[in-house]
């Protein structure tokens, strides 16, 4: 833990370095992000609601959705330029270091300017839970909690997926990030209003739906965690953590067959 808290302390003190610059990058992303926000809005005022969500439901539904995806490529960086790594020769000098692969990979590149687009999420977030007047108790607290670190998982899992291929293929496949950064777009709403190959991709074959959407909807009150017993919806995030163990798996068996490129 040490060791983690001492990598994203020197990744924050370096990309603060140059403060204008940082300061910057991070209002580019609350504009790229309040950009998104803000064509929803638009899509919304036209229609006041899709199928039978309300605007504010699916307000919060981006915020949380924007919240989980940040944290992520806060952390994952590391996965996300993986490919170059492994071609440059930097993959190869940590295999000689007394620390965990993963770890070293995960934090050899932290993305600090991310705050942005958290700050977007949260902030849509608040206002959706203000307009709706949701009731907050414990139980929705800890649910709410545990849908979205199991969602962070299960993002991380995918571009887990993504690094692991450059094992076998030098660089990484651009189809992944139709999962990844395609998954954020499509579940920023509600999975219920898409078609049913839509539904049935993100809800059993990359379970955002199961791990964020369906407890989501839980907390709003609203019908399509219907059916599902409290206990089971407790259960649906676990899809997160097990895809990430699965892939960290992978990972094992990619790093046991790796090739230097010999840069």
């Amino acid at each position: 833990m040490r060791y983690m808290m001492n990598a994203m302390r020197m990744n924050l003190r370096r990309a603060a370095q140059y403060r204008a610059s940082f300061l910057m990058q991070i209002c580019s992303q609350i504009v790229m992000t309040g950009g998104d926000l803000w064509a929803m809005l638009m899509l919304l005022e036209r229609y006041g609601r899709m199928g039978h969500w309300e605007g504010r439901e699916i307000l919060f539904f981006f915020g949380a959705m924007h919240l989980v995806f940040s944290v992520t490529e806060m952390i994952n960086r590391g996965l996300g330029h993986f490919g170059s790594s492994i071609r440059s020769g930097a993959f190869d000098t940590m295999l000689t270091r007394p620390r965990r692969l993963l770890t070293q990979v995960l934090l050899s590149e932290l993305d600090p300017r991310r705050v942005g687009t958290m700050a977007v999420g949260i902030t849509a977030m608040a206002v959706a839970t203000a307009l709706i007047g949701i009731e907050w108790t414990v139980w929705k607290v800890l649910l709410l909690l545990w849908s979205m670190t199991a969602t962070v998982c299960l993002m991380l899992g995918l571009f887990l997926l993504e690094a692991v291929i450059c094992f076998f293929s030098v660089q990484s496949i651009e189809m992944v990030n139709i999962l990844t950064y395609g998954g954020r777009q499509t579940c920023q709403y509600p999975v219920d209003l898409y078609p049913d190959f839509i539904r049935i991709l993100f809800t059993y074959v990359v379970p955002v739906a199961l791990c964020l959407q369906y407890p989501v909807s839980r907390v709003l009150g609203r019908p399509m965690a219907a059916g599902i017993p409290d206990g089971l919806l407790w259960l649906c995030p676990l899809a997160g953590p097990g895809f990430l163990a699965l892939m960290t798996l992978f990972w094992c068996f990619g790093v046991r067959r790796y090739r230097s490129t010999g840069s």
